[in-house]
């Protein structure tokens, strides 16, 4: 891949350097000290991937995503060294668009192979997400609503541009939602409890991490917490799960609505929200297939119009909506 390279530390850039080093497939085409520059040399030579610091001069890397996302939109994932404290930034960068975050390897500090494989294998993901490698189409499950009957579900799914997608979306819910909402977002599980501890205190909904065996209950949005795959069981309880071991995407979107699709017993709202890649498309077709509503994000108001368009392409989706229609047409279907 040919790989940008945007942080103002000389000392980050060598560890950067480093890394990268190990995969010969992969070439630093420039790097950039600032936001600003990012934006003007991307303009010029757009490239597969940005390693995008948050804290900068002149510009900083939040800003720099939007810019690049508005202008030149290319695969980001956002690099930082102090995670606890910018975790709000991570998010907001995610907003615009950014995939993806990991911390700047540390340089001189055990092995140096070891240090550098966390970011190597987020680029082999990203390397898979944007040629969109991973066009497997899974057998529908028979039915097998055999979990207890419970009012309502709301599936989500989300990607690049997620966070931001699923603030406004909560906003619009009220406190009493009359049904239960499990959320599948790409994030590391590093990031995953900033995640929901933003979306607690943003939306106004008890936001929290799911639970390896509690079932979704009305009154708490539960998100996916680990890098395994979440999963609805026949008992209608949640657990983490690393099968499938070759899936890319961690947590999977589609393995968690196809749980769904086959064991959830009551009604069901599937939501594919922004993101980059086809994850979420086919579970979501299975889900309609079951009989439930299903709904996919419309272009204008995506971040990065991808999974909500595989499922489109696919008519995996009942309606597709601009987002800030999303949160009233689940209050409708709830509240019959």
């Amino acid at each position: 891949m040919k790989i940008a390279i945007v942080n103002d530390m000389p000392m980050a850039v060598e560890a950067l350097r480093r890394a990268l080093a190990f995969e010969p497939a992969h070439q630093v085409v420039w790097v950039a000290s600032n936001g600003a520059e990012a934006v003007q040399r991307c303009a010029e030579l757009t490239p597969d991937l940005i390693l995008m610091d948050l804290i900068m001069p002149v510009m900083d890397g939040v800003e720099a995503t939007r810019r690049i996302m508005a202008a030149t939109p290319c695969a980001i994932v956002i690099v930082t060294v102090d995670r606890e404290q910018n975790v709000h930034r991570v998010f907001e960068a995610m907003g615009h668009g950014a995939l993806d975050v990991v911390d700047t390897p540390a340089v001189g500090a055990g092995n140096p192979k070891e240090a550098a494989a966390p970011l190597l294998r987020k680029i082999l993901n990203i390397g898979w997400l944007v040629g969109q490698l991973d066009s497997r189409v899974r057998p529908t499950p028979a039915p097998q609503a055999t979990a207890t009957q419970r009012k309502g579900l709301v599936a989500i799914g989300s990607s690049a541009g997620g966070p931001a997608a699923l603030e406004v979306l909560l906003k619009g819910l009220p406190k009493d939602f009359p049904a239960a909402i499990v959320l599948v977002q790409h994030v590391d599980q590093v990031f995953a409890a900033g995640m929901a501890q933003w979306l607690n205190g943003s939306s106004g909904l008890q936001v929290r991490l799911a639970r390896d065996g509690e079932s979704p209950e009305c009154g708490a949005v539960l998100l996916a917490g680990t890098n395994h795959h979440l999963r609805l069981l026949k008992n209608g309880t949640l657990a983490y799960t690393a099968e499938p071991v070759n899936e890319i995407y961690r947590p999977s979107i589609d393995v968690f609505f196809e749980s769904v699709a086959s064991y959830w017993g009551g009604d069901a709202v599937g939501v594919l929200l922004t993101g980059m890649g086809r994850d979420g498309a086919q579970g979501l077709k299975l889900m309609r297939q079951r009989g439930f509503l299903t709904i996919a994000q419309d272009e204008q108001s995506c971040a990065v119009y991808g999974m909500p368009k595989a499922a489109a392409a696919i008519d995996a989706a009942t309606e597709i909506r601009p987002l800030d229609t999303i949160a009233p047409r689940l209050n409708e279907a709830f509240t019959h």
